[in-house]
């Protein structure tokens, strides 16, 4: 529950988009819709392929490096410590100043070239250097641009959008396990992260050159949404907003990228086998994202929000703990479709409570904390399972914090328009 003063300082932000803006009722279709086919492409190659992507390589790592598991999920949990609390705000501030374009540009080479170098590692201080560069490419070419992109296109249709949008990081992350079974089988897996980095270049760039930026908005709007900001910094619901993405991602991303080490090295999982079990629970994750999507257009967000946090909550158990593969297999779809939705949610909620014209800043706000639980997170399980021999007392942990971050949403207030 929040009091009438905050209630009342939440209503006060601009509900009206200004008259620059352009709603999908009013732009040309043509450009909405590659809006929509360049963030598709973008969150293929940068989140499905260069975040989600690169767990499957990390038991090669082990074992050719002898690394234990702490250190070979540490280079993502460094590389987001360094580069998210010092370029996640400002990247806001230049989607929202200047249009995500050019920020997308920028993020989609360096995935690319992050991903290529990594195939040229052999110590961690290159492993920490390349996944810095990973995490600045996540920060730019990431959810942060693509979500701007689509919220400015869109207004009645902004859940299907983005659920369409965050069906590349489904696609991405179910597609590269296969590419990569395929690519290691022929030519090593130091070879397979030359030729990962090459194609995102190849696949993403393109559209991020050709997309159409958003109309800018009027000066007079510009000016007041400094202001805004800081309103919204100062209020209850955004810092909910924080600890819930913060604890629902380190449960998601703590998952997921220890999943192939367990499978591989606890479960002795044939590589085939455990790609199988990863692209399943990328596979769902669409699913998640269409049903998620479409249900944020008709239901209150709020309500949304918690049944994914739920769903992410009720999957992790039986991922660790199940004793026969079918549970597992169950858990991964249904834990995929808690994945799908989770990222999508988020600026949805953000723009039901605060508006679209200081999403960007907001969102590189909420989604730079989101980057520091998703770094410690993996991080975090990796060395309890090195400590205690089993991933026990780490799935415990992760249900604990997706279980938090359902209770942070309880505590939001409702839909805007109920407010």
């Amino acid at each position: 529950m929040t009091s009438n003063s905050e209630r009342n300082e939440i209503t006060e932000f601009p509900t009206v988009y200004p008259s620059t803006a352009v709603p999908e009722e009013a732009a040309n279709s043509y450009q909405s819709a590659q809006a929509v086919v360049t963030a598709f492409f973008a969150m293929f190659c940068v989140v499905g392929i260069a975040l989600w992507g690169l767990p499957f390589y990390y038991d090669f790592m082990v074992q050719q490096f002898d690394w234990t598991r702490g250190q070979v999920t540490s280079g993502n949990a460094l590389g987001k410590l360094l580069i998210g609390p010092a370029f996640g705000f400002s990247a806001g501030w230049v989607v929202d100043s200047f249009g995500p374009r050019r920020l997308l540009i920028a993020g989609i080479v360096m995935a690319g070239a992050a991903v290529a170098g990594l195939g040229s590692i052999s110590t961690l201080p290159w492993l920490y250097f390349f996944y810095s560069f990973n995490a600045l490419a996540f920060v730019c070419g990431g959810p942060l641009p693509c979500q701007v992109l689509i919220s400015r296109w869109f207004v009645n249709a902004r859940g299907k959008a983005m659920g369409l949008a965050y069906l590349g990081i489904g696609f991405g992350g179910a597609t590269a396990p296969w590419i990569s079974t395929v690519l290691v089988k022929h030519f090593g897996w130091q070879t397979a992260l030359h030729m990962l980095g090459a194609s995102i270049l190849l696949i993403a760039l393109p559209f991020a050159l050709t997309v159409k930026e958003p109309p800018r908005r009027e000066l007079t709007v510009a000016r007041s949404t400094s202001h805004d900001v800081q309103r919204a910094f100062k209020t209850l619901p955004f810092w909910l907003l924080v600890i819930g993405s913060m604890c629902s991602i380190a449960a998601v991303s703590g998952t997921q990228q220890n999943l192939k080490l367990f499978l591989s090295l606890d479960r002795h999982y044939a590589q085939a086998e455990a790609a199988r079990v990863i692209s399943l629970v990328l596979v769902f994750s669409i699913v998640g994202r269409l049903l998620m999507g479409w249900l944020a257009d008709r239901f209150s967000k709020k309500i949304i929000m918690l049944l994914i946090y739920m769903i992410v909550a009720a999957g992790i158990p039986f991922i660790f703990l199940g004793s026969r593969p079918i549970v597992i297999v169950a858990a991964a779809a249904l834990f995929g479709i808690g994945l799908g939705g989770d990222y999508m949610i988020l600026p949805l909620m953000t723009a039901e409570v605060f508006g679209v014209e200081i999403l960007g800043r907001l969102m590189g706000v909420i989604l730079t904390a989101g980057g520091v639980a998703e770094a410690v997170s993996p991080w975090l399980i990796g060395r309890l399972r090195d400590a205690t021999g089993s991933y026990l007392s780490g799935c415990l942990v992760l249900i604990g914090l997706a279980i938090m971050g359902a209770i942070a949403v309880l505590l939001l207030p409702g839909d805007r328009r109920a407010v």
